[in-house]
């Protein structure tokens, strides 16, 4: 799966960078899906494999920081992404004659620009809320990769920071994101069903669903493993929380070239050019 996520964002980046005739909006906001999809899973996967293949489960204090530092950063912004695109489908559906007016360069500028610095204003502090533990437990985290609780339950002090704080970070940055998302489709949804041609009312709905299902593959796990770490540790079985937990760094990377790429016709269309203008 990370090997297809690899190769599908990697081709996907490059069609979009490569042709003209996609640096739209839409397509500028997949790429930034695409290269964040491609660290995410880069973040987690290779480590894990390592731990499998070569049996290294060894990682300093500092190198599990930084890899849950960069796990939570680029979750939050491929959050915001999500967002992004679900804004930019609404605008191009439901207000098609400002789309352009609407999501401007400058514009799509700025909402990158805020993604990022919204997703590394919120992460940032947990560095200093771990650092700040102390630790006299057996150092031991049973995961395949660091994340924030994860290495909060190995103190032997109060954690009601970092649980209370995690759970805000969830709730008002992916949590609203996910409501944000859901808004923008039920207001698509409502438009697609005023459209005049059936035909092109089962185009929106087909390509709709298979958007939603991606963004479900995505929050539900996440946000499952954020509450079950904080107040299911002793009731959900341990392996059930990593499974979901790997699922959400894994699959929506592997889907969404599948889904954002091959199923939209430009896309396609430009890829091919692409290919056809390298064996040239």
């Amino acid at each position: 799966m990370y090997v297809t996520a690899l190769a599908g964002n990697s081709i996907l980046i490059s069609a979009i960078v490569s042709q003209r005739s996609l640096h739209e909006p839409m397509y500028l906001f997949l790429s930034m899906l695409a290269s964040i999809d491609v660290l995410l899973s880069t973040c987690t996967v290779p480590k894990a494999l390592t731990i499998f293949w070569l049996g290294t489960q060894a990682i300093s204090f500092d190198e599990c920081l930084t890899q849950m530092f960069c796990i939570h950063f680029l979750f939050a912004t491929d959050s915001g992404i999500l967002l992004a695109m679900a804004f930019d489908r609404y605008v191009a559906i439901c207000s098609p004659l400002h789309y352009n007016t609407i999501l401007t360069p400058t514009i799509i500028r700025k909402i990158a620009g805020a993604t990022l610095a919204r997703s590394f204003c919120i992460i940032f502090p947990v560095i200093f809320l771990l650092k700040r533990l102390p630790y006299c437990q057996d150092n031991i985290i049973s995961h395949t990769f660091c994340e924030h609780m994860g290495i909060a339950w190995l103190s032997c002090a109060d954690i009601s920071v970092n649980i209370w704080y995690g759970l805000m970070v969830a709730l008002l940055s992916t949590g609203l994101d996910a409501i944000l998302i859901a808004i923008s489709y039920v207001r698509i949804l409502c438009t697609v069903f005023y459209l005049p041609s059936q035909e092109a009312q089962h185009k929106a709905l087909g390509t709709c669903g298979s958007h939603i299902c991606v963004i479900l593959l995505f929050y539900i796990p996440a946000l499952f493993s954020a509450f079950a770490y904080r107040f299911g540790r002793k009731s959900i079985p341990h392996y059930v929380h990593i499974l979901l937990a790997n699922l959400y760094v894994v699959i929506p990377p592997m889907l969404n070239p599948v889904i954002y790429g091959v199923r939209t016709k430009q896309i396609w269309e430009g890829t091919v050019q692409m290919f056809l203008q390298l064996r040239k």
